[in-house]
């Protein structure tokens, strides 16, 4: 089975089918077991231009108002989620849209006050993926969950898919983004890792600034919950995700 967490930018922005999904497609009509988590950055951040909203990062998170999390979740959950389940629906596959708070799949908790309505995991339970999962349906995941006293939360991406794919026990979870890899001296792209333990990322992620922290942790929180590998890999070419798949894109990270 395989977690892959789609990025947000990643996603095509053009017209028809996305030369990704097409690959994903053709894994599970081949009999493989795929779970998606999707982002959506860029298309929030265009809808949070288009209605005047400001907004801000704070170590790789979204600061999330109230005012925020409403175009948040509307984007999240509406237009990306129903253009990836559309399309995978065009090409064959029983695909099925829900949230990281469906099902008792995740619970958050507020991470920082200081992030506003930003969720950090809490718990998991993957019955209700699995469940799914034995119908033929392949999930698709949007990273918005829900506290114990019905708060609804913005998630980092990353991080739902790197909680889910350690639940699952994943073969591989796999982390398509904006950028070829983990670098060692970020952002030098000499400095690209081809492979690297758990244990060694935890070490040198210290180091690391804006959006690679999450991507570190995720991969660091998804190997030591569950899963057997993780990758992180620049999805926005298929050739990388065709390679990605094979286990030979980006950087592998290792028990």
């Amino acid at each position: 089975m395989i977690l892959f967490k789609y990025g947000g930018h990643a996603i095509s922005e053009g017209q028809g089918i996305d030369p990704v999904l097409n690959l994903i497609a053709e894994q599970i009509k081949a009999g493989n077991k795929i779970v998606i988590v999707h982002g959506g950055g860029p298309a929030i951040n265009r809808e949070l231009e288009i209605h005047g909203v400001k907004s801000e990062m704070i170590g790789g998170l979204r600061k999330t108002t109230p005012e925020v999390f409403e175009i948040v979740q509307r984007t999240l959950c509406g237009e990306v989620q129903r253009k990836l389940v559309n399309q995978l629906i065009a090409l064959g596959i029983d695909a099925v849209g829900m949230t990281a708070g469906d099902g008792n799949l995740t619970r958050g908790k507020i991470a920082k006050p200081e992030l506003g309505l930003v969720g950090e995991v809490d718990s998991t339970n993957p019955k209700f993926l699995i469940a799914l999962m034995e119908l033929g349906i392949t999930p698709v995941i949007s990273p918005v969950s829900i506290t114990s006293d019905g708060q609804a939360v913005n998630m980092n991406a990353d991080i739902v898919a790197g909680a889910v794919g350690g639940a699952l026990n994943a073969e591989s979870v796999l982390f398509s983004t904006d950028v070829a890899g983990i670098y060692r001296n970020w952002p030098d792209k000499d400095s690209l890792i081809a492979s690297i333990s758990v244990n060694e990322l935890a070490e040198i992620s210290k180091t690391f600034e804006g959006g690679m922290i999450p991507k570190a942790e995720s991969a660091i929180n998804a190997i030591k919950s569950g899963a057997k590998k993780a990758q992180i890999f620049d999805g926005r070419e298929a050739s990388q995700v065709e390679l990605a798949l094979q286990g030979k894109s980006g950087t592998l990270v290792l028990p």
